[in-house]
């Protein structure tokens, strides 16, 4: 299936999220949530967070973290994962993450945490703060055998883009044996291209191996690959193929 770009879920809904840049959004909701700076209870690998009404508005419309449970008309609860939690935590500088009885988790404690639980976590956070960063919407991508899927603005208003895998590096070799033969390649793109998505691949990879200290993450770079499926009918006499765009 070829791709030619955002599939909007409805008539006006491009004019709609060109009126609400999600730029705009993330800004609010950090300007919303930073005053009063919440706690988020960690649990595990998620962190449940008490939001406000208008913070609570702010983070649905940024599409991050899933709004669990309604406390009467004055909070709600979301669920964030690692990536979030660690975004408005560290990325955001918006909000506390908490252990269960109450007192509040340091920079390193947090990080330690993580990577504990989930050993890509340094790799996992850099692509979605990366994404982030260029006002992509990123949600898990379990359920489309992906680490992401990035949206151009709220999956209520358009289709996923991209089914996003992450592969961390060491010295310019991939460090995961992930997409290492051709099979789990065939089976990615076809996977993706069934779902009407585009499989991008995201290489992590830092010239220290330290991976220690949140410090570390800043050291990482990105490098975004695009990978398609030949159309042997593109190729053909008066045909010619698109160049590829790196992501926006």
């Amino acid at each position: 299936m070829e791709l030619t770009g955002p599939r909007w879920k409805g008539k006006g809904f491009a004019e709609t999220a060109l009126a609400n840049p999600m730029s705009e959004i993330v800004s609010r909701l950090r300007t919303s949530l930073s005053p009063s700076m919440p706690n988020a209870l960690l649990s595990g690998c998620i962190a449940l967070l008490e939001a406000e009404p208008e913070a609570a508005d702010l983070l649905e419309r940024a599409s991050i973290g899933k709004n669990i449970t309604t406390f009467g008309r004055d909070k709600q609860c979301f669920q964030l994962g690692p990536e979030e939690s660690f975004y408005l935590y560290h990325g955001l500088t918006c909000i506390r993450i908490t252990r269960e009885d109450g007192t509040a988790m340091a920079d390193a404690e947090l990080w330690n945490h993580f990577c504990s639980q989930r050993k890509a976590f340094p790799e996992l956070y850099k692509a979605y703060s990366h994404l982030r960063s260029k006002n992509w919407v990123v949600r898990s991508g379990t359920h489309y055998g992906a680490d992401f899927v990035a949206y151009r603005h709220h999956p209520a208003l358009v289709h996923a883009e991209y089914a996003v895998l992450v592969i961390p590096e060491n010295d310019g070799k991939a460090s995961s044996t992930r997409l290492s033969a051709w099979p789990d390649l065939c089976c990615s793109l076809r996977l993706s291209g069934s779902v009407a998505k585009t499989l991008l691949i995201l290489y992590v990879s830092s010239c220290s191996r330290d991976r220690s200290s949140v410090c570390s993450s800043e050291e990482f770079s990105v490098d975004e690959r695009i990978i398609r499926r030949w159309i042997p009918e593109r190729s053909r006499e008066g045909k010619c193929l698109a160049g590829d765009d790196e992501v926006q």
